[in-house]
């Protein structure tokens, strides 16, 4: 556990240090179209990766790249741990996160997020605020983008009951277009409100993708099975792989976390 504790004391000063270098080597991008910007974000997605699995042995495995479709798109993920929040856009030429407004007063950072044209909501401001969400998203992926959300707003520690909101099927409705639903295990490697980083392999899985043209509540119900199936899958397969690498209960190292 001491060995767990400094490699993940270290990855985090690293991360750190690798976002501020990324954030100066960005710094033209300001005079630069969007896909500057993008390509600087999706190579400090795959150098935190990197550093991850070297600094703390979390390898990281993605299943079903096939599967995603060119062009428009909304890829709907389970939110687990910050990890997916960057990593996920390394696989899309054109990304677009909603995200807390907030986010965007961060200087420097808040800024890349305003180039990059990302979609801040205000969530203390009801329903009219959202709906006004879900059209400019919709406005968004129309014109090409691809939509990465996590239907259930927050990160879910693993084992917690799934709470998927209504609003991403609204925006699935506006959008009309595909969706490709994402399932994952990141909570046990990178767990959230601990900088603690525990060994073992991450898996991504992209799930077969979901047509246009469902219902609302058709697409809650089908969106939600597929990806908790698919988690649960995932999350009993790591938290054996865990027994056998800390000699305890699946799942328990992170569990306490």
């Amino acid at each position: 556990m001491v060995s767990i504790f400094l490699r993940s004391l270290i990855y985090n000063v690293l991360f750190y240090l690798l976002l501020v270098f990324w954030i100066v080597v960005a710094l033209p991008t300001f005079l630069m179209p969007r896909w500057a910007i993008m390509a600087v974000a999706r190579y400090w997605s795959r150098s935190s990766i990197w550093l991850l699995r070297v600094v703390c042995n979390v390898k990281v495995e993605y299943r079903g790249v096939e599967k995603i479709p060119k062009g428009p798109l909304i890829v709907a993920s389970k939110h687990q741990s910050m990890w997916e929040t960057f990593a996920l856009l390394q696989f899309f030429d054109e990304p677009l996160f909603i995200l807390k407004r907030e986010l965007k007063w961060i200087p420097f950072f808040g800024w890349y997020l305003i180039k990059a044209n990302m979609i801040g909501v205000d969530r203390g401001a009801g329903g009219r605020s959202l709906l006004r969400m879900a059209r400019s998203a919709g406005e968004a992926v129309r014109r090409g983008r691809q939509l990465i959300i996590f239907p259930e707003g927050t990160r879910t520690p693993v084992g917690s009951p799934p709470r998927y909101k209504t609003g991403v099927a609204q925006v699935y409705v506006d959008c009309g277009v595909t969706c490709v639903p994402v399932a994952l295990n990141s909570g046990l490697f990178w767990p959230r409100r601990t900088f603690m980083r525990y060994p073992g392999t991450l898996v991504v899985e992209f799930l077969d993708p979901l047509p246009p043209g469902l219902s609302r509540r058709e697409f809650i119900m089908r969106i939600s099975s597929v990806i908790e199936d698919a988690t649960g899958r995932l999350v009993e397969t790591a938290r054996r792989e865990q027994a056998q690498l800390f000699g305890r209960a699946p799942g328990s190292a992170s569990a306490k976390a």
